[in-house]
Order: C-alpha cells, then structure tokens, then sequence
C-alpha cells in the first residue's frame, strides 16, 4: 500500500511538473519571443493593413475576383486545385480564387488527363483574357501550387498581366511594370528558388497609383 502510494505521489509530481513546464512556461516563453520587435507581425499572420483595415496576409495568396469580369483590373494568383464555387453550378472554378478554410494540391500526376484537360482549359480563358496566343501563357498561370495558396507569382505571369492591368486603371504600362519590379523578390540566399511578384502588394499598390 505505501509503495502504491509513493508511486501515485511520484507520478503527480511529475505531472505537475510537466504542466507547468509545457502548458505553462514554454507556451509563456514562446509569446514573450514572438513579442520582441521584427517577429510580432509574423506571429499574428503577416496581416497587410490599408487605413487599419485588414486587406490579406503576406503569406496566403487568394486570386482577387473582379466586378466586371470584362473589365478586370487586378493581378492574378496562380490556380488553386481546392478552388470556391462562385458560380454555384456545383463545381470549383478552374482559376480559383482558393478556398481560404483549406491548402492542398491535386496530387495528379503529369499524364493525368482530367489535369492536362484543366490545364488546357485555363490556359485558354487566361489567354483570352490577356489577349495574347495560349503558347504565351506561362507553366505557373495554369499549374497550381502544392498548398493552393502561393502568394506570388513568376514575374513572367505578373509581365503577361501588364497590358490588360494598366488598360483597366488608367496607368500607363511603364509604371505598372515599375510597381511589378518594386514587388518582385530575389532568390533566397542569393541562390534558392526562383524570383516571384507579391501579387497582393503589387495590387494595392495599382490602386493606389490609379487613385493618385
């Protein structure tokens, strides 16, 4: 009976000892780390802010959707594989914009025909919509990324973009394709990966200049 009871005790010690150390200090620790100035913002999300209003995240790509489709004066994400319904006829539009309560792929491989058919199909309707031959449209306009959320795009989509984006706000192409630049980030390192345009900057940066 003792040895049951020293036993117990041994147990709830360490038990206490473990809350306190792993659902106390620890998670204490880390808050007070993601306090300290430079890693505030990215502990609440890299939040992008226009006048104190939330506009997105700097980490979460969501293809902005516009009023008149045949006046579109936004950059575009790249597709989403796990894309809304914004037509409600029952099945995701081919180029999104992504759902935003859940990231993934497709996970079909290269020869599948129902992807090289969507594929297809997306390079038409980006191609009419830019105005320019399918054979122009680059890979990463009508493949989807792993997580369905990829905040930027080649600056070879962004440039494809240029004529229809400018068009529609009233800017002339030299000074989007000057906001592309200022939005377009290098390979990290130096050496990894490839460079990108933050769309959503790049796009609240448009409406800016078309309001200036």
């Amino acid at each position: 009976m003792n040895s049951l009871l020293k036993q117990s005790l041994a147990g709830l010690r360490v038990l206490i000892v473990l809350t306190v150390l792993t659902g106390v200090l620890y998670p204490f620790g880390v808050w007070l780390v993601s306090r300290l100035p430079g890693l505030q913002a990215n502990a609440e999300g890299s939040v992008v802010t226009v006048d104190g209003t939330a506009a997105g995240s700097d980490l979460i790509g969501i293809d902005p959707v516009a009023a008149d489709p045949a006046h579109d004066p936004w950059f575009h994400n790249r597709p989403s594989a796990v894309a809304l319904d914004l037509d409600g006829d029952g099945s995701p539009d081919v180029l999104g914009p992504a759902d935003p309560s859940t990231s993934g792929g497709s996970n079909k491989g290269a020869f599948d025909e129902d992807l090289a058919a969507t594929i297809q199909l997306r390079k038409d309707i980006i191609a009419e919509r830019e105005g320019v031959a399918p054979a122009r449209v680059p890979a990463d306009a009508v493949t989807a990324s792993a997580s369905g959320l990829d905040p930027m795009i080649s600056p070879a989509y962004a440039d494809l973009q240029v004529p229809r984006v400018a068009r529609e706000n009233g800017l002339s192409d030299e000074r989007v394709r000057r906001l592309v630049a200022e939005h377009t980030g290098g390979r990290g390192l130096g050496v990894v990966g490839e460079p990108g345009v933050h769309v959503l900057g790049l796009n609240l940066a448009v409406l800016a200049a078309s309001r200036s």
